[in-house]
């Protein structure tokens, strides 16, 4: 196990989990913390639920895409170690969110297959057989677990990103949730806020449904431009129907 001072809980195709990791590196260059990059998969999380009501259209193949990868991202960290979680995560969030959108890939169910994945695997420096976990569900009971674990720290009504500081008495909490990247002067003051909110032990909750699309070419929003403000139901662009 590691005793990196930030257990960072993502799934790789989730955009706010993408944002905020790319904030909470910021913080770790300037803080030098150590951070673990774990496993939730949206896909596992709502097992349960009925994607044609709640969700709208496109989000379960997107979904299983992320439970997908996250299978080749447990396999990398068994034969490889939890130290490469962190690059390849970045390889794989660059691709998805960084690069604008490919209109004849549209489908989110394309970032779950071996010709998206392979030359990610190689841009990381790792070997193109991971991609054989893809299939593999036998890491899902690992993921699982690894799900349970982040939502013992927030309960289950929320998604990603998940974040244990100073494990395991310090605090955890769902988010933050940001639609903009913070500049380098503004990541650390801006994380030194979060922390003090959230450590203090009445602290529940502090939510805005009007959101700016993100800040990625993914989404179509070049960085130093602001995104179209949106009502977003529960996380999400539409309300279930």
């Amino acid at each position: 196990m590691s005793d990196a001072d930030l257990n960072f809980y993502f799934d790789p195709v989730c955009p706010f989990a993408w944002m905020t990791s790319k904030w909470v590196r910021i913080v770790q260059a300037q803080r030098v913390y150590g951070v673990d990059w774990r496993f939730i998969s949206l896909r596992l999380i709502n097992a349960t639920v009925d994607y044609d009501r709640h969700f709208p259209v496109g989000y379960e193949v997107g979904h299983t895409a992320g439970l997908r990868l996250l299978r080749v991202a447990a396999r990398t960290r068994a034969e490889h170690g939890r130290a490469w979680i962190g690059p390849l995560y970045a390889a794989i969030g660059a691709r998805v969110f960084d690069t604008a959108a490919e209109p004849d890939r549209a489908d989110g169910g394309y970032r779950g297959t071996r010709t998206f994945l392979e030359p990610i695997l190689s841009e990381a420096g790792l070997p193109a057989e991971l991609a054989d976990a893809l299939d593999d569900t036998s890491f899902d009971a690992e993921l699982r677990r690894e799900a349970d674990g982040a939502l013992a720290l927030t309960g289950k009504d929320v998604g990603t990103p998940i974040i244990h500081f100073q494990s395991p008495d310090g605090v955890g909490f769902f988010g933050p949730v940001i639609s903009r990247l913070p500049s380098e002067a503004e990541a650390v003051p801006l994380w030194d806020n979060v922390l003090g909110l959230a450590s203090f032990p009445g602290f529940a909750e502090l939510k805005r449904r009007v959101r700016e699309w993100l800040q990625l070419r993914g989404f179509g929003v070049e960085p130093g431009r602001v995104g179209v403000q949106e009502d977003w139901y529960a996380g999400r662009r539409h309300a279930p129907r």
